[in-house]
């Protein structure tokens, strides 16, 4: 028994213990008015924002009226709450909302220090936040990219289009360079926003913007898959920087043509012939259900054997049979016969000359009629001819 009680009276300490230590890491149940910079600089002449944050720790919902303080007599300031003007704020019990302070500074003001304090009163409690801003008549040079769509889907042979917004948070104008990294012969050139002539950087005036594009052209071999684009701005010894996707989906590319890429065989009149044909699958991508079809002349029978082909990995050759038989009605001579396969939206083209020869067995035959005749024209001249 008195060892059990001990266990016991260990594990309620132990348990204390580690009540303690959470609510120790747990802020007091209250509501909290913060800001991650509460003393920063601001260029007169500039319409600047300041993030604030108002935080229910498990308190029930109260409505806070919002005010300012300390505000200079020419400046401007607006308290935002969802993007616009906001007069009162309800945190639900732990959550918290964004507010910004947004300031416009008039560009002849000669002070260089004020404290603007932001409240959030109700019945229960009245809070404070001073903030602390330093003015200055020109800030370092601050350079920020931001792509409207980072990520991108498209084939091979699709041309990738980036529209980025490159933003100068300076107080001076700046000639921004513009740099792209992309995967080995992938073609990478910016342009102006509304613009074909190719840039390698771009002036943007202080505080304002320029949007580029960023042209992307994939190797037609490229793999399929995820691939990543660096973007980098330049410009007084700062840099800002952004990562764009370039999801290339696989597809299959077709070729046809006989072995060795010979384009041309031999067919006998009403005498069927084989060739065999070798269908690759050049592409990325898997080619489904090829159908393979020609176009010949009139009378003649050509077809394939299979006549489809269900399934081609990438890089891979299946081998059909091509059977050629000219009609009747042909002559002896070279013709023309084209050759297709098709996949979805890939095809594959081929011409393929044809020399029709007469069959042996008709050749015999004149020779053995052109004899016949000379025999009939010898036996006449020596019966007629004694006359």
């Amino acid at each position: 028994m008195p060892r059990i009680s001990a266990l016991w009276v260990t594990a309620l300490c132990a348990l204390c213990l580690q009540t303690a230590a959470l609510a120790a890491d747990t802020p007091p149940a209250s509501i909290y008015l913060s800001t991650d910079y509460p003393s920063l600089t601001l260029q007169a002449g500039q319409t600047s924002t300041v993030s604030l944050q108002l935080r229910n720790q498990s308190t029930p919902p109260e409505r806070l009226t919002l005010s300012m303080a300390g505000v200079p007599k020419d400046w401007k300031a607006t308290l935002l709450g969802g993007g616009r003007p906001v007069e009162s704020a309800m945190p639900a019990s732990n959550d918290s909302l964004s507010l910004q302070l947004r300031l416009d500074i008039p560009k002849n003001d000669a002070k260089s220090q004020h404290t603007i304090t932001v409240h959030a009163d109700s019945s229960l409690r009245h809070l404070s936040l001073p903030i602390d801003v330093t003015l200055a008549t020109q800030l370092p040079a601050q350079l920020s990219v931001k792509p409207e769509l980072p990520q991108l889907t498209g084939s091979a042979s699709t041309s990738f289009d980036y529209q980025l917004t490159v933003k100068n948070e300076s107080g001076q104008d700046v000639l921004a360079s513009l740099a792209a990294q992309a995967p080995q012969y992938f073609d990478a050139t910016f342009t102006e926003g509304y613009g074909t002539q190719q840039i390698s950087a771009v002036p943007i005036k202080a505080g304002e913007s320029k949007t580029v594009k960023l042209h992307v052209r994939p190797p037609i071999s490229a793999a399929s898959g995820e691939h990543d684009i660096q973007v980098q701005v330049a410009a007084d010894g700062v840099k800002a920087a952004t990562t764009l996707k370039l999801d290339i989906t696989g597809q299959p590319a077709l070729t046809l043509a006989g072995r060795d890429g010979l384009m041309s065989t031999q067919a006998q009149i009403d005498h069927a012939s084989t060739m065999p044909l070798e269908l690759r699958n050049t592409g990325t991508a898997v080619a489904q259900d090829i159908a393979l079809d020609s176009t010949a002349p009139s009378g003649w029978k050509v077809n394939f054997e299979p006549a489809q082909v269900a399934h081609l990995e990438p890089g891979k050759t299946a081998e059909v049979q091509l059977h050629i038989t000219p009609s009747t009605q042909s002559l002896a001579g070279d013709y023309m016969v084209k050759l297709h396969a098709r996949s979805g939206g890939q095809s594959a083209d081929g011409d393929l000359r044809v020399s029709v020869t007469t069959s042996s067995l008709w050749g015999i035959t004149g020779a053995v009629l052109i004899a016949i005749a000379l025999l009939v024209l010898i036996g006449a001249i020596a019966r007629y001819g004694r006359r």
